[in-house]
């Protein structure tokens, strides 16, 4: 019987996991992750022990609880502040799948004698023929993860199971109230993670040090200036409703600049373009990309983002440039370019340094 170790939030998806799991014969062991608390005692929504208790004692499986809020506030909480300071918009859980939950999770697994990890994301792990290990896209298009996924090694990728890769959440639903999970209809958590009061404006003020400009200019793609903004934090890139300014036509953010504390706006065309650039790469169905080599692919450049037709090719040595078909809107420095090809297998992905 092989050993499993499933990572447990307290949500219904990885609760139906270990379920299924510990049907097709594994011998499951639930493990949360205890990644935050904050001054007042709240806990992230990432590891809600009480609920992913009273779940592992309804499927009968041992259960244990892991420690790594350090961990997780230098690797993913302290980067979240500094990434909006610079005039980025990060994307915490990336970093946090590869460099806190696998890390933790199959460093428990060593010390149990586990053979696997387990998750409860909607994503196909495939080996291909190359001998290599990469995530393919869910069936279900709406649930699809794999965009958070592209970080992951070859290494933790060869020891992960994910079995709900071809569920719908319906069916994922309906398989907790079958069994009797005391969770079945917990609505999902739409929030990061670890922002348990406010907003993400509200946490990085928070955590700034005092090291927040404040208030600065709106300006216009020459320069002019058009009004105050209440500080960069609380601005993206794309950006319409919220400004606290008005043109008496749509306006939108198309450029943040921490160097001199200016939010740039403009009309929707000009978030439109057709070059971007990619660094802290990761590839997964392929060990990189050859010098002089153009890739024929499809970039998501957000969580949300359907996906446009493009070549990657390298830059330097590391950097991926992405030559869309199309133009996208609103590509935004911070967030990730993932890759993927025709069959929906990820070719790898890097985070957005800089559009043209």
């Amino acid at each position: 019987m092989k050993k499993v170790i499933v990572g447990m939030s307290g949500g219904v998806d990885s609760a139906v996991c270990a379920y299924l799991l510990k049907k097709e014969g594994y011998d499951v062991v639930g493990v949360t992750l205890r990644t935050w608390e904050s001054a007042d005692g709240n806990e992230s929504r990432c590891c809600e022990i009480d609920d992913a208790r009273s779940i592992a004692f309804k499927l009968d499986i041992p259960f244990h609880t892991h420690n790594c809020i350090k961990e997780f506030d230098e690797i993913v909480a302290k980067p979240f502040v500094e990434s909006y300071i610079n005039g980025e918009t990060p994307n915490p859980c990336i970093e946090c799948n590869k460099c806190v939950k696998w890390d933790k999770m199959l460093y428990v697994a060593d010390i149990m004698q586990a053979d696997f990890v387990a998750t409860g994301h909607y994503a196909n792990i495939v080996r291909l023929d190359n001998g290599r290990y990469t995530v393919m896209r869910a069936l279900h298009a709406n649930k699809d993860q794999t965009y958070m996924l592209y970080r992951l090694t070859q290494e933790q990728l060869s020891r992960t199971l994910m079995p709900l890769g071809n569920l719908s959440k319906d069916e994922v639903r309906a398989i907790a109230r079958e069994a009797g999970i005391p969770v079945a209809e917990k609505p999902d958590s739409q929030e990061i993670c670890f922002v348990t009061r406010g907003t993400y404006a509200d946490y990085i003020e928070e955590n700034a040090e005092d090291r927040l400009k404040g208030e600065g200019n709106f300006v216009d793609e020459e320069g002019n200036v058009l009004g105050r903004h209440k500080g960069i934090i609380h601005y993206t890139v794309g950006q319409r409703k919220g400004l606290g300014i008005a043109f008496g036509h749509p306006i939108f953010v198309k450029e943040i600049r921490p160097e001199t504390n200016e939010v740039v706006l403009s009309e929707e065309d000009a978030l439109f373009t057709k070059e971007v650039y990619c660094n802290t790469l990761n590839f997964l169905s392929i060990d990189g990309i050859k010098e002089g080599e153009r890739i024929r692919c499809k970039a998501k450049i957000r969580y949300r983002h359907d996906g446009e037709s493009a070549f990657i090719s390298m830059y330097d040595k590391d950097t991926v440039k992405i030559e869309f078909d199309e133009p996208v809107r609103a590509a935004t420095a911070g967030q990730s370019a993932v890759f993927y090809d025709e069959n929906g297998y990820v070719i790898g992905g890097g985070k957005i340094i800089l559009i043209k």
